[in-house]
């Protein structure tokens, strides 16, 4: 559902760019007279974001009911008087787990792992990728080829050694454990690669001729010029780790320590409370992409220059 709501946000701020308030009422100003082909182009845009968002706003709207409602009738397509309530008790009150774990706590939790994950992934990313172009590394195209072609494994793959690995550090039940072994990226070493490799080599040499070391160089003009990547990639490591399962279950076995997601698989789905969680879940990475739509198309274009 992360990557559907991505794209269907995203749909919506491109259609939203180009209208404005004219005369008292909304009218499109890129074309006055659009073309027909146009038309249609926004028609399917319009209705691919209708198949996404409908979904989650029966979800939304099912979650201010009672669950006797929900239990008689199943989900609602008009909000209820219940809203309140329900969310309240979605967040403070536990739903059955120990140590006094509720909805504020999966959030924090989710939160945690959500931002180390991005902010970490992207500076190992950043980092790699300015070491492979910027440095004279023997075999440094060779190692570039076998961080990609990692993409070429299942995640799933993955977990057992890394596990194992965890394990023997004594990083089992603890945060370093559940963000630590997931930090390399190909995704995010690629990307910052391709962008680095447009960087002209003139602004590098005119930086040791003003005597700036390498990390002058990175942290002065790099950082500063590759901004709306690191937005973009960590738009896109922050939804990721918001929406991990398999590995935190895995790696974490402590209720105080427990996403939101996996939360959301032991509650009831089907009660109130449920879906409140559930719509508390996809709310951050929605936000983010709203407040942040700029910065990701324009990272991710300069990222394919």
């Amino acid at each position: 559902m992360g990557p559907l709501l991505l794209l269907s946000v995203l749909l919506i701020a491109s259609l939203s760019s180009k209208t404005m308030l004219r005369g008292g009422g909304l009218r499109f100003v890129s074309e006055m007279n659009m073309p027909r082909k146009h038309f249609f182009d926004h028609l399917i845009l319009l209705t691919s974001v209708f198949l996404i968002v409908g979904p989650v706003i029966v979800i939304a709207f099912s979650s201010t009911h009672s669950g006797a409602t929900l239990g008689q009738d199943g989900l609602q397509f008009l909000p209820g008087p219940y809203g309140v309530e329900v969310y309240s008790r979605a967040l403070f009150e536990g739903r059955g787990f120990t140590g006094g774990v509720t909805g504020i706590t999966m959030v924090l939790n989710s939160l945690y792992l959500a931002a180390g994950f991005a902010l970490a992934k992207v500076a190992v990313s950043l980092l790699a990728a300015y070491a492979l172009v910027f440095f004279r590394v023997r075999f440094g195209t060779f190692f570039f080829w076998v961080i990609l072609c990692s993409l070429l494994l299942p995640l799933e793959s993955r977990f057992l050694p890394t596990y194992a690995v965890t394990s023997k550090l004594g990083l089992v039940n603890s945060y370093p454990g559940l963000m630590l072994p997931l930090l390399a990226s190909a995704v995010g070493t690629f990307f910052f690669r391709q962008f680095f490799l447009g960087v002209p080599t003139e602004l590098s040499e005119a930086a040791r001729i003003d005597g700036a070391g390498p990390i002058k160089f990175l942290k002065d003009v790099l950082v500063p010029a590759s901004a709306p990547m690191i937005a973009a990639l960590g738009l896109l490591m922050f939804v990721q780790g918001w929406n991990q399962y398999l590995w935190p279950v895995m790696v974490s076995s402590e209720e105080t320590r427990m996403t939101l997601v996996q939360g959301l698989s032991l509650v009831g789905r089907t009660s109130p409370q449920g879906l409140a969680l559930a719509v508390l879940a996809m709310l951050p990475p929605i936000l983010l992409v709203v407040f942040c739509q700029k910065a990701f198309v324009k990272g991710l274009t300069d990222g394919r220059q």
